[in-house]
C-alpha cells in the first residue's frame, strides 16, 4: 500500500465497496492485530499513532499536558495554552460526552466557555511521560463548587510537539478501564484507549483524514474509531445530540458525587 492508495476521493459506491473489503479481510493484513495499540499503516498518511517516537524532551510532553489544564484552570494564567494542532480533538469516555472538542479553535473557544460557564482549578496533577504513545499522561483532580472530580487523562502528539490527541476517563470504579494498582499507567498493550487506532494520528504532522481508505478499514474493524469519524464531521451537532441522550446526572457519575435527582439551584 502506498501513499497514493490511501488518498483519493472515493465516490460513495466505492466508499461501501472499500468497507465491505474491509469487512472480507477481517483476519488479514496490516489492521488485523488484535493489539488495539500496535503500529499500523506505518509510514503511510494513514500511520496511526503508535508509529511516531518521541521528538521533545520528556519536559515538553508533560509541560505540554499542564498547560492544558491550565487553560480549564481559573487561577492559572491565561497565557499557558498548549501547542495544538489544527485538528485537534477531545474524546471524553462515558459517562462523559465522547467528542467534546474537535480543532484548535473549538479547544479554546470551550475551555474560555467552560471558565465562565462551569469554572474549576485543577489543584492536583500528577503529568508524566512516556516513550510510547500516548507520550504524556496524568492523574489530576478538578475541583468545582460542588467538590473534587478525579480524571485520567492522556496527550498524544505528532513530531513537532503539538498536541493531536486528548483521551480522558473519571477516575472512578467501573468508569477507569485499567486496575491502578496493576497498571496505574495504562501501559498494557491492549488498553482501550482510541488515540492509538484512529489514522493519520501517526504520520508526521498528525493530521487525520475522515475519508481516508485506513479510517474506512479501522472503522470497518473498530466500533468506536466509526463512531468518532461520524461524530468528527460536525462535532457540534454530535456533541448535542449526545447531550440530550446521556443521564442528566452524568457529571455527578463522572465526579463521584453524590446525587438526589433534584437539579442543580
Amino acid at each position: 500500500m502506498t501513499r497514493e492508495d490511501l488518498s483519493p476521493q472515493y465516490r460513495c459506491s466505492d466508499y461501501l465497496g472499500l468497507l465491505f473489503l474491509a469487512v472480507l479481510c477481517f483476519g488479514c493484513g496490516d489492521a488485523s492485530s488484535d493489539s488495539v495499540n500496535r503500529c499500523r499503516y506505518s509510514g503511510t498518511e494513514d500511520a496511526t499513532a503508535s508509529c511516531l517516537i518521541a521528538t521533545q524532551s520528556d519536559e515538553h510532553y508533560v509541560s505540554q499536558a499542564l498547560a492544558y489544564f491550565d487553560t480549564l484552570d481559573i487561577d492559572a494564567p491565561r497565557e499557558s495554552v498548549p501547542s495544538y494542532h489544527e485538528q485537534v480533538a477531545r474524546w471524553e469516555w462515558p459517562p462523559w460526552l465522547k467528542l467534546t472538542g474537535y480543532g484548535r479553535d473549538a479547544m479554546n473557544n470551550t475551555a474560555a466557555a467552560l471558565r465562565v460557564l462551569d469554572p474549576s482549578t485543577v489543584p492536583v496533577r500528577d503529568c508524566r511521560f512516556f516513550e510510547s504513545q500516548p507520550f504524556a499522561r496524568c492523574y489530576v483532580e478538578f475541583e468545582y463548587r460542588n467538590g473534587p472530580c478525579p480524571i485520567y487523562e492522556e496527550f498524544t502528539f505528532n513530531d513537532q510537539g503539538e498536541v493531536t490527541f486528548i483521551e480522558a476517563w473519571s477516575d472512578l470504579p467501573g468508569l477507569l478501564p485499567q486496575d491502578r494498582d496493576s497498571d496505574p499507567w495504562a501501559e498494557d498493550q491492549d488498553y482501550p484507549r482510541i488515540a492509538n487506532l484512529v489514522p493519520g494520528l501517526g504520520n508526521e504532522t498528525g493530521t487525520s483524514d475522515l475519508q481516508s481508505r485506513g479510517m474506512a478499514e479501522l472503522s470497518a474493524r473498530f466500533p468506536d474509531v466509526a463512531d468518532f469519524a461520524q461524530r468528527a464531521e460536525n462535532w457540534e451537532v454530535a456533541w448535542v445530540r449526545e447531550l440530550g441522550q446521556v443521564d442528566p446526572a452524568f457529571f455527578e457519575i463522572g465526579c463521584g458525587w453524590e446525587h438526589d435527582g433534584t437539579e442543580e439551584p
